[in-house]
């Protein structure tokens, strides 16, 4: 969650805003810190070449937690969860990283440490999950699933 609340601040953006807005402040931070514009400037450069990097990682990231892209890859999302059980999970600071049997790798961000203890306690984790995690939390994937056929 931390990382939602900085790149959030980063935009100075709500948790509400849609994709046209986070696409449109995040075209004017590209404007104001790209790096072309401070090239007689050595210090100023290495700075928006920072921070324009952070910009471009923070809009990406953003746009995978977006409820309008979840909702757009709903149907697929249901069809990978619910096909495929884990292969792997990783827990850290209260984010849940799992990875599928397909090689998809999600990641749950707000999860608490007695769900995941819950998790690693069950009996089957891919039915814990599918009732626990995977339609409670923000997430977003990490690198891309393959649908069974």
């Amino acid at each position: 969650m931390k990382r939602i609340i900085d790149h959030r601040k980063l935009f100075d953006i709500s948790a509400d805003a849609d994709l046209a807005k986070l696409k449109t402040v995040y075209r004017n931070l590209m404007k104001e810190w790209h790096p072309d514009k401070f090239r007689d400037n050595d210090e100023l450069l290495a700075e928006a070449e920072l921070k324009s990097k952070n910009i471009i990682e923070a809009y990406h990231f953003l746009v995978s937690v977006s409820p309008e892209t979840h909702a757009a890859n709903l149907e697929e999302y249901k069809e990978i969860t619910d096909t495929f059980g884990i292969d792997d999970f990783q827990y850290k600071g209260q984010t849940l990283k799992i990875t599928l049997l397909n090689g998809g790798v999600y990641e749950y961000f707000g999860v608490p440490k007695n769900v995941y203890n819950k998790l690693i306690n069950s009996g089957n984790v891919a039915r814990f999950a599918r009732r626990h995690i995977y339609h409670e939390y923000i997430y977003r994937s990490v690198s891309k699933a393959t649908v069974a056929e």
